[in-house]
Parts: C-alpha cells; sequence; structure tokens
C-alpha cells in the first residue's frame, strides 16, 4: 500500500460525546525521547514539532497526551502547544491524570481525589487552554473509582473538562463511573496477541453502550513502553506480505477491526512511520486475514 497519500481519514470516524474524530490518532508519548517517560535519549525537538504538524496535515485530529509525558529535556503538551497552538477547532486533545512525577522524574504515589484539580489544571497550563476536551481518570491500583472519578465530574460540572473517559480499568469500574458521570472512552492496553478476559469484556461493554474503546500499546507486543514491537509472527509477516504493508500496519488494521467504536492512538516521534500508521487506517483486512492472526 502506498503511504504518503492516504490520510486519516481512511480510519472513518467515531463521535467523543459530542466530538467527531478519525479512528487512527496520535498518542504523544514518544514524541518526547526514544524510549519510555525520562528514559532514553531525548527526541529531537524539530523532529517531533514536524510529526505534530505533519498528523494534522494528515486529518488526525485526536492526541493523546499526559503532563507526565517528560524526558529530561522534552515535554509532551509543550511540544503540541508548540507545534499547534493556536489550535484547529476539530483538534481533540484526551489526557490522563492520576499518575504523576515530580521534578526529576520520580513516581509519586496515586494521586488522591484532592489532588487531580491541580493535575487538570497543570495540563490546561501546559497545553495553553481554557478547558480539556477529554480527561482519563487512570486507575491506580484502587479497588474503587468512585472518589477520584467524582472528583473529575465536579471539574467536568466546572467547565474545565468537557468529557471523561477510564484507563487501566474493569469492568465492574465502568458500572461505578457510569452511575457517577457519562463515560465516553476506555483505554486499556490490548493489541494483538496482547488481551485479557476483562478487557476484551470491557471492549463488549463500550460496544454495546457507545463508549470508544482506545487501548494503548497496540502495536508494542511484549515490548510496551521501551519501543514499537520488533518480533512478528508469521501470521502478522504473511498478511503484511500480502497486503504490501507493515507488521505495524497490520497490527494497527486489526486494533481497528475489532469494532467501529476502537480507535488507534500509536506513538511516535518520527514522521515517516507518523505516515505509515495513518496510512494503516486503509488496510482492509480479509476474513482469511482475521483468522491467520488469530
Amino acid at each position: 500500500m502506498t503511504s504518503e497519500t492516504i490520510t486519516a481519514h481512511a480510519s472513518g470516524t467515531w463521535t467523543l460525546g459530542d466530538l467527531p474524530v478519525r479512528r487512527v490518532g496520535l498518542g504523544a508519548m514518544r514524541l518526547t525521547g526514544s524510549a519510555a517517560f525520562h528514559l532514553g535519549t531525548p527526541g529531537d525537538r524539530e523532529r517531533s514539532l514536524t510529526v505534530l504538524r505533519r498528523a494534522v496535515g494528515l486529518g488526525v485530529n485526536h492526541i493523546d497526551t499526559a503532563a507526565f509525558y517528560f524526558s529530561s529535556l522534552r515535554s509532551a503538551n509543550e511540544l503540541i502547544n508548540s507545534a499547534l497552538a493556536p489550535y484547529p477547532d476539530d483538534l481533540v486533545i484526551a489526557a490522563k491524570v492520576g499518575p504523576f512525577r515530580d521534578w526529576s522524574g520520580a513516581w509519586g504515589t496515586s494521586a488522591r481525589p484532592e489532588d487531580l484539580r491541580g493535575h487538570v489544571e497543570e495540563n490546561l497550563r501546559q497545553l495553553g487552554r481554557d478547558h480539556l476536551d477529554v480527561v482519563y481518570l487512570r486507575r491506580m491500583r484502587q479497588g474503587s473509582v468512585a472518589e477520584h472519578f467524582g472528583a473529575l465530574a465536579e471539574l467536568r460540572r466546572a467547565g474545565l473538562i468537557r468529557h471523561l473517559g477510564l484507563s487501566a480499568v474493569e469492568p465492574r469500574h465502568l458500572a461505578e463511573a457510569q452511575a457517577i458521570a457519562p463515560v465516553v472512552c476506555v483505554q486499556n492496553r490490548y493489541g494483538l496477541g496482547f488481551h485479557d478476559p476483562a478487557t476484551d469484556e470491557l471492549l463488549g461493554l463500550c460496544r454495546d453502550q457507545g463508549i470508544a474503546f482506545v487501548p494503548f500499546y497496540a502495536i508494542a507486543g511484549e515490548a510496551g513502553p521501551q519501543r514499537a514491537a520488533a518480533d512478528h509472527d508469521a501470521g502478522v509477516r504473511a498478511v503484511a506480505r500480502a497486503h504490501g504493508a507493515s507488521p505495524a500496519q497490520v497490527r494497527i488494521a486489526w486494533t481497528l477491526h475489532q469494532g467501529p467504536h476502537v480507535l488507534a492512538v500509536p506513538g511516535t516521534g518520527d514522521p515517516a512511520h507518523l505516515t505509515e500508521n495513518v496510512a494503516a487506517g486503509a488496510l482492509r483486512l480479509t476474513g482469511e486475514d482475521l483468522a491467520r492472526l488469530g
């Protein structure tokens, strides 16, 4: 497939609450460097700015970020602000709160409900915005999300947040949050070769309730936050050859084939990889392909 001429429009659209987004978006974590967070070499600033501007030029209007996405020299939110402000009217920026890191990059303990306003305001400051389109509560092993989600619901009523989502949750947490305020998206780890029964159940619940499912590390495989998958099984490689595509494109296409409510936000700091990732939205897998992929 010829990636250069394909835009994010080829992936179709989904509506987050009242915000239409293309189903292939961009994850911002890898803009900050060669590995996750403060590890590895800081990314080249101009190249990261190019990725963001090219993404918008290719029709991407959904960016996933967080204030805790930073390396020793780079902040994802600052890069987004520098590259894209004043923001296009249709651009949807989703941020996560819950985890946090201090100035040295060290992780803090899980945020208390009363801390979340500060987390939201920090994202607003870094992005240069007066409200956040979508905020995910990232669960940090707590048994209940009610207090934390309730704190975000208050900020939604105050106008600082437009829509709410959940991350790293189980089906019971979705029900708990839905009783407090509407949930428009759920973000769990999920991808070809990596999913579990609870997340499979969530995928179906989101479909039935009209909630977007936005998996992370969908093309990373077992490498997780460190890098994109380098090892692909024979099925992935065979399907890639059949379509003249890359294994990463096959993984993104498989993710999108899990339902019209499933969105992809592959992260990259490489303009060429961005173009390839966006083009994966045009890859249509056959029944035979899906069977081969298992």
